[in-house]
């Protein structure tokens, strides 16, 4: 196709936070995880699919396959759908109190 420009697991975008390795990043539409350390305004290359450990609200309780939010507020994930934005789907179980949950990305939302 003349019109293919890449498979999108992986897309640079201009940072509008400082951001570390394994950060979620949320831009507009586009949620990813930040893949190195990077600077306000300098190009970050987020990860837009795939499974990663990431933090939970910890508070909750998850199963497997329970829909994943994302909460910018305290940079973790949730299952609480109101005012946050859903990120992928919970391959792993986490229970209350614990800090993280395996989360498989939707590549897109």
């Amino acid at each position: 196709m003349r019109n293919f420009v890449q498979p999108g697991e992986n897309i640079t975008v201009t940072a509008m936070a400082a951001a570390n390795s394994g950060d979620g990043v949320k831009l507009g539409n586009l949620f990813g995880i930040a893949s190195g350390d990077t600077a306000i305004g300098d190009p970050l290359v987020i990860v837009t699919t795939g499974v990663f450990d990431m933090p939970k609200v910890s508070t909750d309780d998850l199963a497997v396959g329970d829909a994943i939010y994302w909460k910018a507020a305290d940079t973790a994930v949730t299952s609480t759908a109101s005012g946050n934005t859903k990120i992928g789907v919970a391959v792993s179980a986490a229970g209350n109190p614990s800090g993280s949950v395996r989360v498989r990305l939707n590549g897109t939302f």
